[in-house]
């Protein structure tokens, strides 16, 4: 588990699909690198997801790689996309995700170029394991409800609510505990939150799994104060951060 290698996550009793894990990925990110054969692009706010999990790209006009679409119209695609905790601390690298297929061209938008990946394989890489993902299977998985506001609510309750914090790793095995220095929330969806302890030889991630999936943003104050045994609105209780 140390080094820089994305270590193993315990599986809560319900957990996302790789699939919904990789579409919560693909909602979320800010950034993505896409490579043809002949051209790289590092794209920043540059990329949707259709309703049905289809990536789409907008490149600058005047990019090599957008005038190469413009002659020939599509070329072989890969992507890369790297996820990092919003939590400064070591290895923030929390997932990594790769999706093969075809670039093919879109529309011609003002100053843009659309294209569309018409998606041949996608392999995710995260804590809770390394998984080929189906391009159906993608295109039919629900993003993560907390996904856009993840990262703010870890924030939340990282510089708000140590004690609640504190109450959480409390709750970790005492096994997976020992040598623990530092503890810190790194991931929040729907079925749980993974607490990352740092050790001397790296670090141990550990999910602790609400009692039923979360509904939403909303119901994430509840769902922790369940699993710290106090009662949601008490002072202890971890509210969470306003919608964006």
């Amino acid at each position: 588990m140390g080094g820089g290698a994305l270590s193993k996550a315990p599986l809560a009793a319900t957990t996302a699909t790789p699939a919904e894990r990789l579409r919560t990925l693909l909602a979320g990110a800010d950034s993505l690198r896409l490579r043809t054969t002949r051209h790289r692009a590092d794209l920043i706010g540059r990329h949707t997801l259709d309703a049905d999990g289809q990536l789409r790209v907008a490149l600058p006009a005047h990019a090599e790689l957008a005038r190469h679409l413009l002659d020939t119209g599509e070329a072989p695609a890969l992507v890369e996309i790297t996820d990092l905790a919003p939590i400064p601390g070591r290895h923030r690298v929390r997932s990594r995700a790769t999706l093969t297929g075809w670039l093919t061209l879109d529309d011609l938008d003002g100053g843009d170029v659309t294209a569309v990946l018409a998606l041949a394989t996608a392999d995710l890489v995260d804590a809770d394991g390394d998984a080929a993902v189906d391009p159906d299977d993608l295109a039919a998985a629900d993003p993560d409800p907390l996904g856009p506001y993840e990262a703010d609510l870890l924030r939340h309750l990282h510089d708000a609510h140590p004690e609640a914090l504190g109450g959480l790793a409390r709750l970790v095995p005492a096994d997976r505990r020992a040598g623990a220095g530092r503890v810190h929330p790194l991931r929040l969806d729907r079925h749980g939150i993974v607490l990352r302890l740092e050790v001397p030889e790296g670090h141990r991630d550990v999910r602790l799994a609400f009692a039923e999936p979360l509904a939403g943003p909303d119901d994430v104050g509840a769902g922790l104060a369940r699993l710290l045994g106090v009662e949601p609105g008490c002072p202890s209780c971890v509210h969470p951060h306003p919608h964006p």
